[in-house]
C-alpha cells in the first residue's frame, strides 16, 4: 500500500507536539533535605519550598535526617533524589564536614546543590549558599545585651550547637563580638572563650538539652547575668532551668530564629531579644534557582544574605531593633 506523504508528514508532526506536550508537563524536580521534620524552622522552610515549586510548576521532594546530626540520614537522602531524576538539591546540613563526599557525588553528577541556612566545611563543596549572616545575628543580640547590662561586669553562660559546627561558632562568636569580648576570626569553627564566659555547654538546639545544660552551668558557677543560646527552644530551656532554681529575675537571655513561639518567649519576658532569621526567603530562592537552571542550565553560586533583624520587647539605646507586634509579623512557626 502506498502511504500519502501529506498523511505522512501529519503524523510526524502530530507526534512531535505529543512528545513535546509530555517533555512540557513533565515538572523539574527539586530536593529538599532538611536536618529533621519536626523543627518548626525546618517546617516553614519546606512550606515555602513547596509553595514556590506550585507556583512556578517544579516539585518538591522533601525528606529530612531523623534528629539534628543525622547524617547518615542525609547521605541517604541525597542518593536517593539523585536516583529519582532530581537536578537541585537544597540541603541544611547536618553534618558540615561529613556530608561533602554525598554532595561532591551528586555534583559530579550534574546537580546544582545549594546549601540552605548552614554552609558546608569547606562552603565551596556546595554551589550556593542562601543563609543568615549568623555572624551578625550574633552581634546583634550581643550589642543588646551589653548596652542592657548597663555597665554591669558580665558573667556569661553560652548554650551552644555542636562541637565543630560552622553556624554555631559563627553564632557564639559573634555574640562575643557584640559584647565587645570577642577574640576568634568571623570564619572561625572554634568557640571563643573568654573569662566572662563562667560556663559553656551544647543544648543542640533542643529545649530539654538546652534546660539541662543551663542546670549543670548552674551547679558550678554563681551570679550568672548574662545566657547565650544557639536558638530559641535552647533559650526556653534556659529560662526554665533557672525560673526553677529561683535565679530568673535580672539574668538576660538572648538568642537567635525569629520562630513565632520564640517571638512570644520575648513578649513574655523568657527571653530577652533575639535575632530572627527568614527560612520562607531561603527555600523560595533556592527553588527559584532550581527551576533557573532546569530551564537555562546555569546554576548560581556565591554566597547570598537572606536577612536578619533583632526582635526585643524592650529597645535600649544605641541598638536597632524592632517590637514583638513586628516580630509577630514576620514570625515563622504557629502563631
Amino acid at each position: 500500500m502506498r502511504l500519502n506523504p501529506l498523511s505522512m508528514l501529519s503524523a510526524a508532526v502530530l507526534a512531535l507536539l505529543s512528545s513535546t506536550t509530555v517533555m512540557a508537563a513533565d515538572p523539574p524536580v527539586i530536593g529538599l533535605v532538611t536536618k529533621t521534620e519536626t523543627n518548626p524552622f525546618f517546617v516553614k522552610m519546606k512550606e515555602g519550598a513547596v509553595e514556590a515549586a506550585k507556583k512556578d510548576g517544579a516539585k518538591v521532594v522533601a525528606s529530612a535526617g531523623k534528629a539534628d546530626g543525622d547524617n547518615a540520614g542525609q547521605v541517604t537522602a541525597i542518593e536517593n533524589l539523585v536516583a529519582a531524576g532530581a537536578k537541585t538539591i537544597l540541603i541544611t546540613p547536618s553534618d558540615s564536614k561529613a556530608i561533602v563526599p554525598a554532595i561532591k557525588k551528586a555534583r559530579d553528577k550534574g546537580v546544582q546543590v545549594i546549601a540552605l541556612d548552614s554552609p558546608t566545611d569547606p562552603v565551596e563543596a556546595t554551589d550556593a549558599l542562601f543563609a543568615t549572616d549568623n555572624y551578625k545575628a550574633g552581634v546583634l543580640i550581643g550589642e543588646y545585651a551589653k548596652a542592657a547590662l548597663g555597665g554591669k561586669a558580665a558573667k556569661i553562660v553560652t548554650i551552644d550547637l555542636m562541637p565543630g559546627h560552622p553556624v554555631g561558632a559563627q553564632r557564639h562568636n559573634g555574640f562575643l563580638k557584640g559584647m565587645g569580648l570577642q577574640t576568634l576570626e568571623a570564619k572561625s569553627n572554634e568557640l571563643a572563650k573568654p573569662s566572662e564566659v563562667v560556663c559553656m555547654a551544647d543544648g543542640f538546639g533542643d529545649q530539654a538539652k538546652g534546660q539541662t545544660a543551663m542546670e549543670n552551668c548552674l551547679q558550678k558557677v554563681q551570679g550568672v547575668n548574662v545566657v547565650y543560646t544557639i536558638n530559641e527552644p535552647s533559650g526556653a530551656g534556659a529560662y526554665n532551668a533557672l525560673k526553677k532554681a529561683g535565679k530568673e529575675a535580672g539574668v538576660i537571655i538572648v538568642s537567635v530564629d525569629g520562630g513565632c513561639q520564640g517571638v512570644r518567649d520575648v513578649e513574655a519576658g523568657k527571653i530577652t531579644a533575639t535575632s530572627q532569621q527568614y527560612p520562607l526567603k531561603m527555600a523560595a530562592m533556592g527553588v527559584e534557582a532550581g527551576i533557573a537552571y532546569a530551564k537555562t542550565g546555569k546554576k548560581v553560586s556565591g554566597y547570598t544574605d537572606t536577612g536578619v533583624t533583632l526582635i526585643a520587647k524592650n529597645a535600649v539605646a544605641g541598638v536597632d531593633s524592632k517590637d514583638t507586634k513586628a516580630g509577630m509579623d514576620l514570625c515563622w512557626g504557629k502563631k
